[in-house]
């Protein structure tokens, strides 16, 4: 296939693209900047010049493609409603251009927001939120691709979990390892029982191929090689690695120790797979987050960190 990847270069697309291309795909990705395009014509990837304000672009992308692969986000915590927006604005119009195609469109969710519409439940694959939620960030997004199969356009939707691992992340791990450096505590909330899923990029990146390739429509896919890890599992790895102790703090300490992460080291989102792996036949193969953090590449001396 032709498949525009719009996030072609960040750190989940930048496995995407190679991921396709290994698999005979021919990609085009989009680039907002002279490093991103430099990045994806290094990798064997076509560029499409624009960003996820870029409409036209987005539009142009998509109506060229045999599939599309959205993985683009403004992680910008500080206005995480208008992220949303934008994002919702992506999808729709690259959904509009591909109505009546029966193209694949796999767009990019999280499964953090299972802990939002599902609290103290096993995360799976069928649980959606109900139109009362639909100006939540990503839900909106997730709502309006469950739609498009009625338009004649292959959906799916990958849930990445909150924590994407390998060689090279700069994501919430990393701040957890900066903040545990700073304060010389590994810190976990209460008893620390509450859940997080993980997944290896690498295992991640697999699972866009295959939706693109294979998800039914209408289908929500979990990437999640860890179902759920204890969080005090998580410091206590962490604590190992540097050397220091792991430690509970009380929910009221938890915004000033880890500032915006503050209420989702809280979340108990523990997530199933077991529709996942039966609708693409996806089995991740790397290793999980603890045997990660085990390697010692998360463990450099300053910070690594994008937060």
């Amino acid at each position: 296939m032709r498949v525009f990847v719009t996030g072609a270069s960040g750190w989940v697309g930048s496995a995407v693209v190679p991921e396709l291309i290994e698999a005979g795909h021919e990609v085009t990705g989009l680039a907002r900047s002279d490093a991103s395009a430099g990045a994806l014509t290094a990798a064997g990837a076509r560029v499409r010049r624009g960003s996820l304000d870029d409409i036209d672009s987005l539009r142009a992308g998509a109506a060229d493609a045999d599939g599309v692969i959205h993985l683009a986000f403004k992680h910008d915590f500080g206005d995480f409603a208008a992220a949303g927006a934008a994002d919702l604005n992506a999808v729709q119009a690259m959904g509009d251009v591909l109505a009546g195609s029966g193209k694949p469109f796999v767009i990019t969710s999280g499964t953090l927001m299972l802990a939002m519409i599902a609290p103290g439940r096993l995360g799976t694959e069928d649980i959606v939120a109900g139109p009362e939620l639909a100006t939540a960030p990503r839900v909106g997004s997730e709502l309006a691709v469950l739609a498009m199969p009625e338009r004649g356009v292959r959906t799916s939707i990958v849930r990445l979990s909150p924590t994407v691992h390998g060689d090279g992340d700069r994501g919430f791990v990393p701040r957890l390892i900066d903040i545990a450096r700073d304060k010389g505590v590994a810190a976990y909330v209460g008893d620390g029982a509450n859940r997080w899923p993980a997944v290896h990029r690498l295992d991640a990146a697999r699972l866009f191929r295959l939706a693109l390739e294979k998800a039914p429509a209408g289908s929500v896919l979990h990437a999640a090689g860890d179902p759920g890890i204890p969080f005090v599992e998580i410091a206590g790895a962490i604590g190992g690695q540097l050397g220091i102790p792991a430690a509970s703090i009380s929910a009221d300490e938890a915004d000033g120790h880890f500032g915006f992460l503050g209420s989702f080291v809280q979340l108990d989102n523990p997530t199933s797979t077991e529709l996942t792996r039966q609708r693409t036949g996806w089995q991740p193969t790397h290793p999980g987050l603890i045997a990660d953090l085990k390697e010692g590449h998360y463990f450099a001396a300053g910070p690594r960190s994008k937060y």
